[in-house]
């Protein structure tokens, strides 16, 4: 792209909550006068898909900074009466063997939530002007180079921008033309998700449960992992996550994967009917799994990494381009300034997260070998989770805060470095003197 334009224009693939969320904080908190922005999405029309979506305190923070406030009300989204964000029992005796907290979280409506996916998106979609959502349009190759980014899509159109953010789900396709070598990595986990009125439940079964429970066990070598997880995301509705470990390799798993097809119930019912025991709460298609590992999985906290990923981008354009921010061009050195401060912002908290859910995957397929050790283990490791305050309550704006001090920092050692680099050579023959300026490191 050329040193000035007019125009910073954006393009972003793929309208679910990530992209909506990027488009708002990209308009509201970027505060960038002259800002175009476009989604390009795969599906035909925006429906109300999906199940249940769990955002912890950062999540809610960010909602509240984007102006979601329809979000954060109790009739929207789910918060249990508690205010313990999960409760964790045993299997067989319901005992209690373990509780989340919020440690500061002093503002009750960014407690932990709970929503039907398609609630939240329709909240975020309100946010964001249609005309800007471009619909049917399915990826096949993105690209890069001095003029800026290109999106080309199936139907044979392509359309340029100067800045292109991937929110095109786990099978993107922007990821894959700029890192095609790049593999998911498969957690040895398959997760069953649905939703369901109240009223299938509610006054039906005794002391059903107001907060969100979450019954858990392990595996052994003849009852597959798997758990169970009864909540409520808002709108009158319960939902159920289920799991167990497939002792699958990935390359036989990405010959078997059927995305968006309809999952069947007896499938279900035939990997619990093993754990049918009194005190155990099985609703036909009840589950979740709590992994074996100390804190599980991803956290649950996709959806709230998400939404924390475009606060700080929004933070870095702002400083870079915003309204109150004179004299800088939309030039391709200041975009790349702009995603730098992103990305230092951003990878430090990410990696940390990715290290310990590759450790998991490593660890995968541990199995205990008596029931009695079973119990014994579960209740111990239950008791004994780390604290990830770190993880729900983390604060992007000081983290983006903290980015700026070591930029600063280091841009002052630079100048240091090149002032004391500047020598002066004595005078030669012909009575001239030439100044040398070193350069100094750049970020």
């Amino acid at each position: 792209m050329g040193e000035r334009q007019d125009t910073l224009r954006v393009i972003i693939a793929g309208a679910g909550i990530a992209g909506l969320a990027t488009a708002i904080s990209l308009s509201q908190i970027a505060s960038i006068t002259n800002i175009d922005i476009q989604l390009y999405e795969q599906a035909p029309e925006l429906l109300e898909i999906g199940a249940s979506i769990a955002l912890s305190p950062n999540g809610m923070r960010t909602l509240e900074k984007l102006g979601v406030d329809k979000a954060l009300t109790d009739e929207f989204g789910y918060r249990g009466p508690s205010g313990i964000p999960q409760i964790f029992r045993h299997w067989k005796t319901d005992q209690v063997i373990s509780v989340d907290t919020h440690t500061n979280v002093p503002n009750p409506r960014h407690h932990t939530t709970r929503f039907h996916r398609g609630h939240l998106h329709a909240a975020l979609l309100e946010h964001v002007p249609r005309e800007s959502i471009h619909l049917g349009k399915k990826i096949i190759h993105a690209e890069a180079d001095k003029n800026g980014v290109t999106l080309h899509f199936e139907d044979g159109s392509s359309v340029q921008g100067d800045v292109l953010i991937g929110a095109d789900g786990i099978r993107s396709a922007v990821r894959k033309s700029f890192l095609p070598d790049y593999r998911l990595r498969f957690s040895g986990k398959v997760f069953m998700r649905s939703t369901f009125d109240a009223s299938l439940v509610e006054g039906k079964i005794p002391n059903l449960p107001s907060d969100s429970m979450h019954w858990t066990w392990y595996s052994t070598s003849t009852i597959p992992h798997i758990g169970s997880l009864l909540m409520n995301p808002g709108k009158d509705q319960y939902t159920t996550v289920g799991a167990y470990d497939d002792p699958r390799t990935e390359e036989e798993l990405e010959n078997s994967i059927a995305w968006n097809q309809r999952g069947n119930v007896e499938f279900l019912r035939e990997k619990y009917k093993m754990l049918s025991r009194p005190g155990c709460l099985i609703l036909g298609s009840l589950s979740s799994a709590m992994p074996h590992t100390p804190m599980g999985g991803a956290f649950a906290a996709g959806g709230s990494l998400a939404l924390d990923d475009t606060l700080a981008l929004g933070l870095a354009f702002r400083h870079v381009f915003g309204a109150q921010t004179s004299g800088q061009t939309f030039s391709s050195e200041n975009i790349k300034k702009a995603l730098g401060l992103y990305s230092n912002t951003r990878q430090p908290h990410t990696a940390r997260i990715l290290r310990i859910v590759h450790n998991q995957i490593d660890k995968r397929g541990a199995q205990f070998t008596s029931a009695e050790e079973e119990d014994e283990a579960l209740v111990a490791r239950m008791r004994s989770r780390p604290n990830t305050e770190w993880l729900s309550e983390h604060d992007v704006e000081a983290a983006f805060a903290a980015t700026l001090e070591q930029v600063e920092v280091i841009e002052a050692s630079d100048q240091a470095q090149a002032s004391k680099s500047t020598k002066t050579v004595p005078e030669s023959s012909s009575g001239t003197s030439t100044s040398i300026q070193l350069e100094g490191s750049k970020l």
